[in-house]
């Protein structure tokens, strides 16, 4: 008996290497929490701010600047202290840099604010530090009786305040006899 254990043990014990992974040798490329199908209510001081969906939401908390990743697309609701919006964003892909409280949103950028007017581009940042944004890229916006379009935005952050640095458009004039 005790020789089929000798036997056994001898048998099973072999010169097979086992393969170790090296670690990750940049920690910083892997986001510290992904979340899929999101909807989430973002509060300052206790008060509902922001409504955030997003298919996934990535964050890069060890990334110099730290930084979120809607890579699948954003669509936010920014609301007055009344709860009512105040503006609505969508766009192909957004970054928000959370030490900076800037946001960068990118392809088919699609906002609305208050006045139901409608803001079009490809680029546009939002500091919300300051209560800006601001554009250097081609931008569209539709009013009730007009539509604008030029290189350059720069606006507050409730869209009530805005000027296109360079502009072209379509105006009704009225005809005066």
């Amino acid at each position: 008996m005790l020789a089929i254990v000798v036997l056994f043990m001898l048998l099973s014990c072999s010169n097979d290497k086992i393969n170790v992974e090296s670690p990750i040798e940049e920690p910083d490329s892997i986001s510290y929490l992904s979340t899929y199908g999101v909807t989430t209510l973002i509060s300052d001081s206790g008060r509902i701010s922001y409504k955030i969906e997003a298919e996934e939401w990535h964050i890069y908390e060890k990334r110099n600047p730290k930084y979120w990743a809607f890579e699948k697309g954003a669509y936010l609701e920014k609301y007055d202290d009344s709860l009512h919006i105040e503006a609505t964003i969508k766009s192909d892909t957004a970054y928000f840099f959370s030490d900076m409280k800037l946001w960068k949103l990118i392809g088919n950028v699609n906002i609305r604010n208050q006045k139901n007017e409608r803001f079009f581009t490809d680029l546009l940042y939002w500091d919300q530090e300051k209560g800006d944004i601001y554009s250097d890229k081609y931008i569209k916006i539709e009013q009730e009786d007009q539509v604008t379009t030029g290189i350059g935005f720069r606006s507050n952050q409730a869209l009530t305040n805005w000027e296109i640095l360079s502009t072209e458009g379509i105006y009704t004039i009225e005809d005066r006899k």
